[in-house]
């Protein structure tokens, strides 16, 4: 069984994943992984789909070279009973980093008001 079948799964959750860049080559009975997520979740879950095809990464004839892209990875629009923190910890993210990416539209961080439509950054 080639590394390519062997690892089958990961290749093709790189790809549903839609990882900018990706390549994915086989060299020296070693796969190269490489790409940047839209996201560090998006990474974990290739990290942990690798963990699961080879527990402990034992066989340790897979390199992932992973970046997570940088800036924006979402918007949302505030609703009712809506707080920076509130939000913030739904996508894993600080307040402040929130605050910090929408300065273009607030000027008070403990005023926000429903409608607004935020940029959430990735973490």
């Amino acid at each position: 069984m080639s590394l390519q079948e062997k690892y089958n799964e990961l290749t093709n959750l790189a790809s549903d994943l839609q990882l900018a860049n990706l390549q994915v080559r086989e060299q020296n009975n070693v796969l190269y992984i490489d790409g940047t997520a839209q996201s560090a979740t998006d990474k974990d879950k290739l990290w942990d789909l690798y963990n699961k095809i080879d527990p402990d990464y034992r066989s340790a004839d897979v390199v992932m070279n992973i970046d997570v892209a940088q800036g924006v990875s979402r918007e949302y629009t505030v609703e009712n009973g809506d707080s920076l923190s509130k939000i913030g910890k739904a996508y894993g993210v600080s307040w402040q980093d929130i605050y910090e990416a929408n300065k273009d539209i607030i000027t008070n961080p403990d005023l926000i008001q429903p409608g607004w439509k935020l940029k959430i950054p990735t973490v």
